[in-house]
């Protein structure tokens, strides 16, 4: 981790900076940087048990020893694998909607390196699991997504950006995720393996819906037409 991009808060700063975010990103949800800050500076206690758990797990443990960044530099071998395959599959899902790698904003508010790279991690990896679970990058989509994700890390802005992206839904798009993604997104999200102890880089070659079964992956229900 680049050791100059991270910022020491004290906690009354670290709060200050919550609540100046979580404000901003209701106002203004498309600002990734400010949901970013959020997720650091409340995320804190459940980054530091993700880390117990990644180090507890033989494939946790290589991925905090070799630290993988997905960025495009290094995945981009993906876009030339078997369409089958899990990597395919991820290279198709960015492809499709023009997303790079390289775009998400950097840590800033963890106090250790190890701290900081969970926390890159767990960004990183977001369009993996918008792939295993089969989930669109549309507001009902993401929305379900924190919910499983919630449900794995205990991030708080996990469970803010539920409530806030609920806020947002249109009556049709709310009776649509309550009566169709909720409770799919909480079976989801505990009946599948521990996704931050998952070397993703090492199983693209791999089939999806194998990679799917071996992690207990429950992909999201079809839209109802």
């Amino acid at each position: 981790m680049d050791r100059g991009a991270r910022i020491s808060l004290k906690r009354w700063q670290q709060a200050a900076v919550a609540v100046g975010s979580a404000v901003g990103a209701l106002l203004n949800p498309r600002r990734a940087d400010l949901i970013a800050s959020l997720g650091e500076t409340t995320g804190k206690p459940a980054f530091e048990k993700i880390l117990e758990r990644m180090k507890r797990s033989p494939e946790g443990r290589e991925v905090l020893a070799d630290r993988p960044r997905v960025l495009y530099e290094n995945v981009a071998h993906a876009w030339d694998l078997p369409p089958n395959t899990f990597g395919a599959a991820y290279a198709n899902f960015m492809g499709k909607r023009n997303f790079s790698p390289d775009d998400r904003p950097p840590v800033r508010f963890m106090e250790t390196e190890e701290l900081a790279y969970v926390a890159t991690r767990a960004r990183e990896v977001h369009d993996f699991w918008h792939v295993l679970f089969k989930l669109h990058t549309n507001l009902i989509g993401e929305t379900a997504l924190k919910v499983v994700e919630f449900e794995q890390m205990y991030v708080p802005m996990c469970a803010l950006s539920v409530i806030g992206g609920s806020m947002r839904f249109s009556e049709k798009q709310r009776h649509l995720f309550f009566s169709h993604y909720l409770s799919w997104a909480l079976r989801a999200g505990i009946h599948c393996t521990d996704l931050m102890c998952i070397y993703y880089e090492k199983h693209f070659h791999e089939d999806l819906e194998g990679v799917r079964r071996k992690w207990g992956i429950i992909p999201a229900p079809d839209p109802i037409p």
